[in-house]
């Protein structure tokens, strides 16, 4: 008989309804095994949904989870290997000669990378509060944010993007001024907000477990918004941003059912190319968004994923000059029975 291991927090949560930062969940038929140590177990058995069983781990979680293993007769056991140190699984498998255990990467999120209806509820509801974030914190920097920085704008982005702790973050926020944005991942700096400025924004938040995911590029003013039409005062920033907004919205178009993902990259990338940027967009056309802010699919040149209804993924092509600016604009959408929704 088989089993499946899981320890990363977005699978506990997945399986059993509840997580944390020391267990490990074996699935086994139809019921699933939560094992913890004692400051957990309380909240656990509180927590956790039926035909879930809660096991106080006193002498370490590899050792209950062997004992567990040999009482249900396992014969052969799934686990992540991205997910398990080299340690730990030591500590679990050495002593297990008659087990097989069979590695899948991404086991979990394999697992559930087609939402059902509840999850893309779930997913729709973090959108929206996210996106209603983005426009009151447009509206702060618009009214009290000229002449703060980067540093001092990712602390008060945190405050609205929680909703003063409300909410979980999907990732560390991030706000990025002119060159600064010219780093996909731009860590926050000294460098000051103007008037003129270009802004980059990419924040999510996590409601009910569930992530989200948005990036808008913004052109700093008396009229400033969180909406993908902006308007630059500089001709070669509006050229980029505009090229940018065409790749999404064409890669959007092409998303339907059993297309493959990599061809939504490609449709993409062939814009930011025929444009004379195709040095200057390098990373990944998007990703997909559950649990976790980074799950599957991955829309990009070397997927080999075949997109399905149900697929929740972000759009956000991108161009980066370095020393100059950046530009990005991301959505999450859902895959339907005929195309996309943008959520």
């Amino acid at each position: 008989m088989r089993a499946t291991l899981y320890i990363s927090e977005s699978a506990q949560k997945d399986i059993t309804n509840f997580q944390c930062d020391n267990a490990i969940v074996i699935k086994y038929l139809e019921k699933s095994y939560f094992i913890t140590d004692g400051r957990y177990t309380f909240e656990a058995k509180n927590s956790v949904k039926e035909n879930v069983f809660v096991i106080e781990a006193k002498d370490g979680l590899e050792k209950s989870a062997r004992l567990l293993l040999r009482e249900l007769g396992v014969k052969k056991a799934l686990y992540d290997p991205s997910k398990w140190s080299v340690f730990k699984f030591d500590s679990l498998s050495k002593k297990l000669k008659n087990i097989k255990f069979i590695p899948i990467l991404n086991l979990s999120q394999k697992e559930r990378i087609i939402k059902n209806s509840n999850e893309i509820k779930a997913l729709t509801k973090a959108v929206k509060i996210g996106e209603r974030a983005f426009e009151k914190f447009v509206e702060f920097i618009k009214n009290e944010g000229i002449g703060l920085s980067e540093k001092e704008l990712h602390y008060k982005a945190i405050d609205f993007f929680t909703s003063n702790g409300a909410h979980e973050l999907s990732f560390s926020p991030i706000v990025a001024i002119n060159e600064n944005a010219a780093k996909p991942h731009a860590l926050p700096t000294d460098l000051r907000l103007k008037e003129g400025d270009l802004l980059l924004i990419d924040a999510g938040v996590k409601v009910d477990g569930f992530c989200s995911d948005r990036t808008r590029t913004i052109a700093v003013g008396k009229n400033m918004n969180a909406s993908k039409i902006q308007k630059f005062s500089n001709q070669k920033i509006q050229k980029v941003y505009d090229t940018v907004l065409k790749a999404q919205e064409s890669a959007i178009k092409a998303v339907k059912p059993e297309v493959l993902a990599k061809q939504i990259d490609s449709v993409a990338r062939e814009v930011i190319a025929n444009a004379g940027y195709k040095d200057f967009f390098i990373h990944s056309t998007g990703h997909g968004v559950g649990r976790d802010i980074h799950e599957l699919p991955v829309i990009s040149k070397s997927s080999s994923s075949v997109l399905k209804e149900g697929m929740i993924f972000t759009v956000e092509p991108g161009i980066y000059l370095p020393n100059e600016f950046g530009i990005r604009i991301e959505d999450m959408l859902v895959v339907t029975k005929d195309g996309a929704r943008v959520l």
